[in-house]
């Protein structure tokens, strides 16, 4: 079987399409390279829309922590603090464990106990939370001219806030919503080890990564493969983002402009 055969049987069956059952033996590395890309597709389906979902949510979170409504305040603060102050993996847990107790109920919660809701349920909330503390000190580190020119100019409400705060809240948490976003897509990994069940047997890169791990007895192949394919993901994730923070400085003198840097770390 050549590679372009492998990769027409089970370049998609993370999702359902190709072959049903899983080689069990001769692997080659094209297999590897084919399955574990395959099961990305999961991984990437869980970052993007925990990121999309979260982006939105985590804005009001920060105007609802940065709100003068008592309630409202305490309400944002202490949704971040739970999903900040917890691990993503006790989050998974507790979750599964709810939404499985509540289906034989309520069976609207019957999704929810599959990794393809439930699981990006999780990650929204958690992502969320940790934008939602960026921007807010974003919001706090808006400098007082700028909100006094805005001022001077008589605009208020809601033209100020579109004009002015949002705008220069975006651009001062930018970098950090950065980071937060790279994590993200490697914390989609926690779904393998999670309690939500993979869909149909067809897991993310990481159950296709242990997948032969198991059978060759030979970690040092699948998870270098798992890892390339992040570090490529990354990449574009840097890429993306980067165009983003050029469109939102590029109204700033470019001597004042601040670009992402990609920085390797040794240590962490």
């Amino acid at each position: 079987m050549s590679c372009w055969d492998i990769i027409a049987d089970y370049g998609l069956r993370s999702i359902g399409i190709g072959e049903r059952l899983l080689p069990r033996k001769d692997f080659t590395l094209c297999h590897q390279v084919t399955l574990i890309g395959s099961g990305m597709i999961w991984n990437i389906y869980f970052g993007t829309l925990a990121l999309l979902g979260g982006f939105f949510f985590s804005m009001a979170l920060a105007l609802g922590k940065a709100s003068s409504h008592s309630l409202l305040s305490r309400l944002s603060n202490w949704f971040i603090f739970i999903f900040r102050g917890s691990p993503l993996f006790i989050q998974f847990f507790f979750a599964y464990f709810g939404f499985v107790s509540l289906k034989g109920t309520f069976t609207i919660f019957t999704p929810l106990s599959s990794a393809w809701l439930g699981a990006l349920f999780v990650l929204f909330c958690n992502t969320a939370a940790y934008a939602g503390e960026i921007f807010y000190g974003a919001l706090k580190a808006i400098p007082r001219g700028d909100i006094e020119a805005a001022d001077a100019y008589g605009l208020s409400g809601w033209a100020r806030f579109r004009k002015i705060t949002w705008p220069t809240m975006l651009r001062l948490g930018w970098p950090a919503y950065t980071n937060e976003a790279i994590f993200l897509f490697h914390a989609t990994t926690l779904v393998y080890f999670s309690a939500f069940p993979t869909w149909q047997q067809r897991g993310d890169a990481l159950y296709y990564a242990r997948y032969f791990a198991d059978k060759t007895f030979n970690p040092f192949v699948p998870y270098p493969i798992l890892a390339g394919y992040f570090i490529i993901l990354t990449l574009i994730v840097i890429w993306i983002f980067g165009f983003m923070n050029r469109r939102l400085n590029s109204h700033l003198p470019q001597d004042q402009r601040t670009g992402l840097k990609l920085r390797f770390n040794f240590i962490r």
